[in-house]
């Protein structure tokens, strides 16, 4: 039985044989290892070509950016996973990366895909970045969506990552189209949701990435390979300064039960 589209039983990432294995093209053992930084080998990983100076140094300045993020649920269940199962750092790593959503980490494709749409209604109308902005903004509000990678709850005025992000985009050169969209949602947004919404680190890294011609349906893996090293260092700090189960302690000191219970009852948890 067919399932999927594909025909034809090929892959284009690595291959090997007894003496050689090829990663891209290259021989990993003789061109890649030791000659490269991992940055690299992960635009060379997922677009399929050594990235320029300019390309790498963006991708790293992303990685940096969103990798750490303080105690969010996403490590608070990686954390009191380990401390429940000591002995399965994976299986902690994995808790972390499936609490990732919507919410956490899974915003600047959501945006990256926003931008897109502007992007391309702006090729359509030809009536300028701000006017596309402004439908495609419009659009989002009519049909109740969130408007992805702009407004913080901390960082009201500014999100420092952001504009830093941007200043690296421009420095490098390559602050293009993606990067005037985002600029443009700014503009149009006080009049569309009646107060500004600033961009924010998730509508950065979509912006900056897709001017440096990073592909749309990988976004969504920067942050996770970003948070995945974050994770890692909870988890070795979980070992020797365990807060795991003082997490899941506070849990059920903060949250109280109001449903039923028979008459005369105490709670008492712990």
């Amino acid at each position: 039985m067919k399932i999927g589209k594909q025909d034809a039983p090929f892959q284009a990432i690595c291959t090997s044989n007894p003496e050689t294995i090829i990663v891209r093209g290259h021989d990993l053992a003789e061109e890649l290892m030791g000659s490269i930084s991992f940055t690299d080998h992960i635009w060379l990983l997922i677009a399929g070509a050594m990235p320029t100076d300019a390309q790498r140094r963006m991708l790293d300045a992303t990685l940096v950016a969103i990798a750490e993020h303080g105690l969010v649920p996403s490590v608070q269940a990686a954390r009191m996973t380990l401390a429940a199962a000591p002995e399965a750092l994976q299986g902690a790593v994995a808790a972390g990366l499936l609490g990732c959503g919507s919410v956490i980490l899974g915003a600047s494709e959501a945006a990256g895909r926003l931008l897109q749409e502007i992007v391309d209604e702006e090729a359509a109308s030809q009536a300028g970045m701000d006017a596309a902005a402004t439908t495609v903004v419009t659009r989002y509000r009519a049909e109740r969506r969130a408007i992805p990678g702009f407004g913080h709850p901390l960082h009201k005025g500014r999100d420092p990552r952001a504009e830093r992000l941007v200043a690296i985009a421009g420095g490098l050169g390559i602050a293009g189209i993606y990067t005037q969209a985002a600029q443009a949602v700014e503009r149009c947004v006080p009049g569309i949701v009646g107060k500004p919404l600033m961009m924010n680190v998730s509508g950065a890294i979509p912006c900056t990435l897709l001017d440096a011609g990073f592909p749309l349906k990988a976004l969504k893996g920067v942050p996770l390979l970003a948070r995945t090293a974050s994770l890692v260092a909870h988890l070795l700090e979980e070992q020797t300064r365990s807060i795991g189960f003082i997490l899941s302690r506070g849990a059920a000191e903060t949250i109280s039960y109001d449903g039923p219970a028979p008459a005369g009852f105490v709670p008492n948890e712990n």
